[in-house]
């Protein structure tokens, strides 16, 4: 189903098992091509370091998240979000645990570990490119095609 721009949720959450690669590659997208109408944040199942590959993906559309810092469920200071967006198993139970007493909904977008790629520097980065295209291939389906970046 094609997402409407007019039709976009107030708040979103994007979350993955390590917070450092996925969820802020998501978020990242999301704040730049929706920001201007949509909250949104990202946490993982635990915290981990922001990864310089994830950043390095992003940087080639002159998106930059060099200053995102990398937090869990635990250390979300709010939690009024209309829609979770899991990209990892285990950050899939966290979500569905968590809406127990939220009342939002949750998708699971499957979305392959880049950091599992091995092989040269370019053979790894062309995993995290793949993985930032399909992020962004879902969040055009989901939420429609933005007018304009957010820039």
């Amino acid at each position: 189903m094609v997402g409407l721009v007019s039709d976009l949720p107030a708040a979103v959450l994007f979350c993955c098992t390590l917070n450092a690669i996925r969820s802020p590659m998501a978020m990242g997208l999301m704040r730049h091509f929706y920001g201007h109408r949509v909250f949104c944040d990202s946490v993982g199942v635990r915290a981990g370091g922001l990864d310089p590959f994830a950043v390095a993906a992003l940087d080639e559309l002159g998106i930059d998240i060099t200053k995102y810092h990398p937090k869990s469920f635990d250390d979300l200071e709010d939690q009024s979000f209309d829609l979770i967006i899991s990209l990892s198993p285990e950050a899939q139970h966290k979500a569905v645990d968590l809406t127990r007493w939220l009342a939002c909904t949750v998708e699971y977008w499957p979305t392959f570990d880049p950091s599992l790629e091995q092989g040269s520097r370019e053979q790894r980065m062309d995993a995290y490119r793949m993985v930032r295209d399909q992020l962004l291939t879902r969040l055009r389906k989901r939420f429609g095609v933005p007018q304009a970046a957010n820039v």
